[in-house]
């Protein structure tokens, strides 16, 4: 007992010093970008206070002005900041910005900015797009570039750069390592450049050893916080798991306790009840009750604001993903009728609901866990070149997954998937693709889904519905076809194939990683049928049952296609080409605009 308080203590204290260390974390990035956006707005177009009073949370930038916006992550770390056409005339503050340990997305596009790019900018290690775009910088561009060697896609077009360009592809990058970067067309050469080739650092070695106790400070804070915090997290691990489940096995009108064995065989699965059941959807023989589940070892996969996701494992050695679900905007009712709606939906492109158990507060949803990992995890590993992906196999997920929304729609009262991306499609063991995720999208909180969601590949309208569906589906479809991924680059994908369709550069869309012969043949149909799936307006987007069909057109083509035919340089033609540029408009900027 006594050995109980002391740890209880201990864990106390170290509790404490995550939470100071955290506290001071927070507000140390507080001041730098304070002082970052002081030195790019002197004039304080912004309309920020700076008298004395606080300013806001960077977090609470979202939307404040119409061309503003800040990101954070679940932690509340700053991950992206977008200041654009707000006549900003300051200066880039590269040392402050650097010291915003998440920021990953820059722009400061169509602004007055001015001076030089400065050298310490090389210090931003997570930053990946940049984005300097028609403002005042000068310098010389081949040293800008340099600095500028932890950034995949670079837009330094429309500013007053001098100097011979590196030796890299200016088009598109190099598709090895997705790098990309777009000039001015009116950069001079070496010769003309009268500027300096960087802005002078006065006193850098005497900054240098101001920082340095101050940065090694740091880093044992840093070293010690995470000491801490795995310490804690490990102590707690089992404990907190037990806790979770004890909390969903209460009743939520806190009547007694029910039986630990929660899995009658006579459960029907069409009563409400106002109890947090185990609502099984598989045999009797398949079933578990809450003790086993307690007892269990189960391991923490993710965590978000809103969820977490575990893999646990049964004494009979049966592995399942338990999704935790919290802040739910659904009545007790609606959340059990809509599960067994989904319960009952059986495809083979659809991931089982095993079972799920809910109260007011939390629910519980159990599936079988995949081991194969997700679509998103296919295309990152294939962009690093640690995979294949062949074509055969893109064109067998697309199919897949077309036909399991299909089969969700084709259900009276459907319920909308609402948050369809690469990381919800799971693969089976014969990588058939498995949509998961699915039949709460909508019932989360409003204001955590618009700050942390993926708004890649959410419709304009922001509905869930079919054609919001199809529209994510596009997407996918889309990076399927180019190689490209929205999650982790960002870019607008729709905008950026569209451009290049429309400049006549429709082979450079495709992945370049794709060497099957078919791929030149059929996939152009498929890139027609993913620009209409990604249509702004929903009336201009086909249902999911006329996508299937023609992905089953092309698929059926694809299979029947021989060796010789594929040879044939007569299989395509250029009107296959054509019928894209019908689809788009004048108004599309050229290739590469929107980084």
């Amino acid at each position: 007992m006594h050995c109980s308080r002391e740890v209880g203590l201990l864990l106390n204290l170290l509790a404490s010093i995550l939470f100071a260390a955290c506290q001071g974390n927070s507000a140390e990035s507080d001041r730098h970008f304070a002082r970052f956006v002081r030195a790019v707005d002197p004039q304080n177009n912004l309309k920020l206070s700076w008298n004395g009073a606080a300013l806001p949370h960077p977090c609470e930038w979202t939307n404040r002005t119409k061309n503003s916006l800040v990101r954070c992550d679940s932690d509340g770390v700053v991950t992206e900041v977008r200041l654009e056409n707000l006549n900003l005339s300051g200066k880039f503050d590269a040392d402050s910005l650097c010291k915003l340990p998440g920021l990953q997305v820059l722009s400061l596009a169509r602004n007055s900015i001015h001076g030089y790019i400065p050298d310490s900018v090389s210090s931003c290690r997570n930053l990946r797009y940049l984005n300097l775009s028609s403002n005042l910088l000068r310098g010389r561009a081949a040293l800008v570039l340099k600095n500028l060697n932890h950034v995949r896609i670079v837009d330094i077009s429309r500013n007053n750069f001098t100097g011979s360009l590196p030796k890299i592809s200016l088009a598109f990058g190099d598709r090895g390592t997705g790098f990309s970067i777009k000039l001015s067309s009116t950069s001079t050469s070496s010769e003309d450049s009268g500027s300096p080739e960087s802005e002078p650092q006065k006193g850098s070695a005497g900054t240098l050893e101001k920082i340095l106790p101050v940065a090694l400070g740091i880093a044992v804070i840093i070293c010690v916080y995470f000491l801490a915090y795995f310490v804690r997290k490990r102590v707690l691990k089992m404990s907190e798991e037990k806790k979770l489940i004890k909390m969903l096995s209460m009743s939520p009108a806190k009547t007694s306790p029910p039986s630990m064995q929660l899995c009658p065989t006579q459960v029907n699965p069409e009563e409400e009840t106002n109890k947090s059941e185990l609502v099984f959807f598989v045999e009797d023989k398949e079933r578990f009750n809450l003790g086993e589940l307690l007892e269990s070892a189960a391991h923490l996969q993710s965590q978000t604001i809103c969820s977490s996701l575990y893999k646990v494992i049964l004494n009979d050695c049966a592995i399942y993903a338990v999704k935790r679900l919290k802040k739910l905007q659904v009545s007790f009712d609606e959340f059990g009728a809509v599960m067994r709606r989904v319960g009952k939906l059986k495809h083979p492109n659809i991931l089982p609901l095993i079972a799920f158990s809910s109260n007011h507060e939390e629910k519980l949803l159990i599936y079988k866990y995949q081991t194969n990992g997700s679509l998103s995890n296919i295309l990152d590993g294939s962009i690093d070149g640690k995979r294949e992906f062949p074509w055969k196999l893109r064109l067998s997920i697309a199919s897949g997954i077309a036909k399991g929304l299909n089969y969700i729609y084709n259900h009276q009262n459907p319920v909308p998937h609402g948050n369809l991306k690469p990381s919800n499609i799971l693969l089976d063991d014969n990588d058939e693709p498995l949509i998961s995720e699915y039949g709460y999208a909508k019932y989360r909180d409003p204001k955590i889904s618009t700050m942390f969601s993926s708004n890649g590949y959410s419709a304009p309208e922001k509905e869930a519905s079919e054609k919001g569906d199809v529209y994510s589906f596009g997407i996918i479809l889309l990076e399927l076809l180019t190689g490209k991924t929205v999650e982790k680059s960002g870019i607008d994908l729709p905008k950026w194939v569209r451009s290049m369709v429309r400049e006549e550069w429709t082979g450079e869309v495709f992945d370049r990683r794709i060497t099957n012969p078919a791929r030149d043949q059929y996939g152009f149909h498929l890139l027609d049928i993913a620009l209409k799936c990604v249509s702004g307006k929903p009336e201009d987007r086909p249902a999911m049952a006329v996508v299937v069909e023609k992905i089953e057109e092309v698929a059926s083509a694809n299979d029947d296609v021989s060796i010789s035919s594929l040879a044939s340089a007569d299989q395509f033609s250029p009107k296959d080409c054509c019928l894209l540029h019908s689809m788009i408009p004048e108004t599309w900027d050229t290739p590469g605009s929107n980084y």
